[in-house]
């Protein structure tokens, strides 16, 4: 039965292995988009969901991964656009940091354009390559590089008028 292809070793075996392993990329990635806990959690339920309901098959653990990332991504972008969220104002909420420069840099990663915002997180935090982060978000690696070095470059200047006052 050489027609039956394994799955690796390393592939989880069950969705709640899969939540296990991909639980926290998910949710820092959705409070990044966010600011908000409980939306954060409201996109974290509705990207399992969506895993457990459509059960894709996947080539890869790179994909899966991707895969995960694309539809939080997505779920966050729906949320932007409900006419619900447009008459909110968020709480003020804060991720705990061991460091408090982690924190401030944090805050201010916050205050950049959603676009420059997402792909520091994604490249920075999830430590994914420019391709990768391109593949996600639709763009081609050299517009995800351009992204990167605009969001550098404006958070240097945001953090140099922070250190002025």
């Amino acid at each position: 039965m050489e027609w039956i292809q394994k799955a690796p070793a390393a592939a989880p075996k069950d969705a709640g292995e899969v939540v296990e392993i991909y639980a926290d990329t998910v949710y820092r990635l959705a409070f990044a988009q966010t600011h908000s806990r409980s939306d954060a959690e409201d996109i974290f339920q509705e990207v399992f969901l969506q895993y457990l309901r459509k059960a894709p098959p996947f080539a890869s653990e790179e994909h899966r991964k991707a895969w995960l990332l694309r539809v939080t991504v997505n779920c966050c972008k729906r949320l932007w656009r409900t006419a619900w969220r447009r008459r909110t104002v968020p709480l003020d909420e804060t991720i705990p940091f061991k460091q408090p420069e982690d924190s401030a840099l944090y805050e201010t990663i916050g205050r950049l354009p959603e676009k420059y915002r997402l792909a520091i997180h994604l490249y920075y935090y999830e430590e994914l390559s420019t391709e990768e982060v391109a593949n996600l978000l639709s763009a081609k690696p050299s517009t995800v590089r351009t992204w990167l070095t605009r969001a550098r470059r404006q958070l240097k200047s945001l953090i140099e008028e922070e250190e002025r006052i």
